[in-house]
This record gives C-alpha cells, sequence and structure tokens, in this order.
C-alpha cells in the first residue's frame, strides 16, 4: 500500500513541476539587472514592458530532460510556450537554452555553444539593419548545426564560425532543422517564418513573426 501511495505521489508531484514548467512573467527588476547592459543595451527601443521571460523544459539529444529560459515579445509568448510544450512532448531535442546574457550578449558565442535564444538587440549580421531578435521576435534554434550561411565577394559565409561542417544540408547530424520536420511545422502552425526559407541567404536556425 506504502509503495502504490508514493508511486502515485511522484507521478502527481511529475505532472504539477511539468505543468508549472511552461510559464511566462514580465521582466523584473532582477531579471531586468542580468540583461540591462547586455541584451538589453542603453540604446534599445523596444520597451522593458513589451517583453516577456519564458521558462520551458526540453529535451537534449541524450534524452535528457532540461530547464531553459528566453526573453520574447509578449505577443509571441503563448505561441512559444505551446511550441515548445508540444516539442518537449515529442522528446524534440534542443540542447541548450539559456539567456543570451550568459554570452554577455554575444551572438556568435552563443551560437558556438549551440544555444537557442530569442531577445537580442542588435543589427543583423553584416548590416545596419535592426534585427527582429531586437524586438523579441524571432528566435534561433540549435544554431551551432543550422547555422547562417550566405554569400559575399564569391564567397561562402557560414556564422558561428565553428559551423562549416554543418552548412552543407545533404548530410545527417543531431539538432538539424529540415522542411517539413516537427520543429519546422510547429513554428508554421504559429504563423512563423523559416530562414531556411530564404532565397538571397539561408537562416537554417531562425524562425520570425511579423
Amino acid at each position: 500500500m506504502n509503495r502504490i501511495i508514493i508511486t502515485l505521489f511522484l507521478c502527481l508531484a511529475s505532472v504539477n513541476i511539468h505543468g508549472q514548467s511552461f510559464i511566462q512573467q514580465e521582466i523584473s527588476d532582477s531579471l531586468f539587472a542580468r540583461i540591462r547592459g547586455k541584451s538589453y543595451k542603453e540604446n534599445c527601443t523596444t520597451p522593458r514592458s513589451d517583453l516577456r521571460y519564458l521558462q520551458v523544459l526540453h529535451y537534449n539529444k541524450e534524452g535528457e530532460v532540461l530547464e531553459g529560459e528566453l526573453i520574447c515579445h509578449k505577443t509571441i509568448a503563448n505561441d512559444l510556450l505551446e511550441i515548445f510544450r508540444e516539442l518537449y512532448q515529442a522528446k524534440y531535442p534542443i540542447e541548450r537554452m539559456v539567456l543570451v546574457d550568459e554570452y554577455d550578449a554575444n551572438d556568435e558565442a552563443s551560437m558556438r555553444a549551440n544555444n537557442s535564444s530569442a531577445f537580442n538587440f542588435r543589427y543583423v549580421s553584416g548590416t545596419r539593419t535592426l534585427s527582429r531578435h531586437s524586438r523579441g521576435m524571432a528566435i534561433d534554434i540549435n544554431p551551432l548545426y543550422n547555422p547562417y550561411v550566405r554569400q559575399r565577394g564569391g564567397r561562402t559565409l557560414v556564422e558561428p564560425s565553428n559551423a562549416q561542417p554543418y552548412a552543407d544540408r545533404s548530410k545527417d547530424f543531431p539538432y538539424k532543422i529540415v522542411k517539413g520536420d516537427l520543429c519546422y511545422r510547429l513554428f508554421r502552425k504559429y504563423g512563423f517564418t523559416w530562414g531556411g526559407d530564404w532565397k538571397n541567404s539561408k537562416d537554417y536556425q531562425h524562425f520570425e513573426k511579423r
């Protein structure tokens, strides 16, 4: 009898933990202190009140359950929670999901670590155009294995710099996003576009909403 009670308690506890692990919150003072001067730069034009902090669960390719965190625009917060809940239920692998501020908001460093992230007030690489990440309206998933690939002066540029082996999309490797897979389908279902569909460059990690 005691064994049955303990088992039932553990099952209920698991449901409760999982149920409370897909949540959104406004940006608290303590969280703002973490991001100010990093992802939330002094010249940031996105109001703090427009941003939301999300906590989710996700699996990695080893099957371990990890706690993830990210910041996004409030208008896509519910969409992302639903997407990550469905990815979690399907055990879709995401290696790492911490705030880009853990890398001093250095996008290259975050991508090299295969860190999935969203809000970061910055410019599109190689331009003076603000990225959709600056408003928290874009997210990058498993960026090391799904790099940003573009042509310049006859050369192929790959970001992050250690992602050259993964620019060849004919190869098979972990964490790869392809058109039609679960990650792609879920983001498209909620109205996001995929950088892998772009014509002049390819950003295989990138999903954004306008």
